[in-house]
């Protein structure tokens, strides 16, 4: 047992172990944040031991960390915390995992955001193909991929940075999208023709643009050629809706969420199970995936509910 350990030291390794499974850098910031944040609670100067991590102690932590934050941040910090304990048992450190007994923070999950308005996808989609004189370099090309890949396969910011040129695998017509998945969980999402005839059309632009593209680069780049960073992905989407004038449509806080929502909710209307969307969206959780059913039902009723036919047989009761 390393009961005297440096537990800064200790979650060291377990982000090394983690970055094997070649999680995003966005990932690996989020778990050291959430670490590093409780374990000032316990001690923001010293050495915090093994020793020190008593489900008392912990408790007394997590309580001071929760002060002032989401209930939502508190809840993915005992997640983070759970995860690094479970490290430890597996080798042989610890003993045990105390986070149980700390309690894990509840919180209402979140509604899904989808874009508002039944054709807004198809208008976005089709203004963003044209190419707009205003803008000094346009590549609708690249812009309406970037739109495809949120709303036709359901990835995450995160996903489609992290996509190679040689993510796309299959022979045509059974094309699939390998996905580097959140929290290191890989996932396969089918290609369709159309979406798989849009990458392609983009993928064409860019070599005429730049030159070769091999396997192994970064699948979305710059108008330099450079691969494109968080904000330049969200800053393009947010142009997209711009050009498409569908910014109203757009829940707030979302952004390219919103299309990941779409597709989402699109899903769930055509008729596919939790477990379907659960697996296409890479969810942890298969509650989260059950939102999305949820949400459509109420939909559903709301439709019903505006039907004027169903008015009129309330003034006759």
């Amino acid at each position: 047992m390393h009961d005297k350990s440096d537990v800064r030291e200790l979650v060291d390794e377990f982000l090394a172990a983690r970055a094997v499974r070649k999680p995003s850098e966005h990932t690996l910031m989020a778990y050291r944040r959430d670490l590093q944040a409780v374990l000032s609670q316990l001690d923001p100067d010293g050495v915090v031991t093994l020793d020190d991590l008593s489900p008392r102690a912990l408790r007394a932590a997590f309580a001071g960390f929760a002060a002032g934050r989401a209930p939502s941040s508190v809840s993915r910090a005992w997640s983070s915390w759970n995860s690094f304990f479970g490290f430890l048992v597996t080798e042989g450190i610890v003993a045990g995992n105390p986070m149980p007994a700390v309690g894990k923070p509840r919180f209402v999950q979140p509604s899904p955001k989808p874009l508002r308005g039944e054709d807004t996808p198809e208008q976005l989609l089709e203004a963003v193909n044209r190419a707009d004189e205003r803008q000094r370099d346009p590549w609708p090309e690249r812009d309406v991929a970037v739109l495809a890949l949120a709303l036709c396969a359901g990835l995450r910011l995160s996903e489609m940075l992290a996509l190679r040129a040689g993510s796309v695998l299959g022979r045509a017509g059974e094309r699939r999208l390998e996905v580097a998945g959140k929290g290191g969980r890989p996932r396969s999402v089918p290609v369709e023709p159309e979406l798989d005839a849009v990458v392609e059309r983009y993928v064409q632009s860019r070599r005429v643009r730049f030159g070769r593209v091999r396997p192994d680069d970064a699948l979305l780049v710059d108008r330099r050629g450079a691969p494109l960073r968080r904000g330049g992905l969200q800053y393009l989407v947010q142009s997209c809706y711009r050009r498409a004038e569908v910014s109203d449509r757009v829940p707030r806080g979302a952004q390219l969420h919103a299309l990941r929502h779409t597709f989402a909710t699109r899903l769930a209307e055509d008729g596919a199970n939790a477990s379907e969307i659960m697996r296409l969206l890479g969810h942890a959780s298969l509650s989260t995936s059950q939102g999305y059913i949820e949400v459509t039902a109420a939909q559903q009723r709301a439709a019903v509910q505006a039907n004027r036919t169903n008015r009129a047989l309330g003034r006759l009761v």
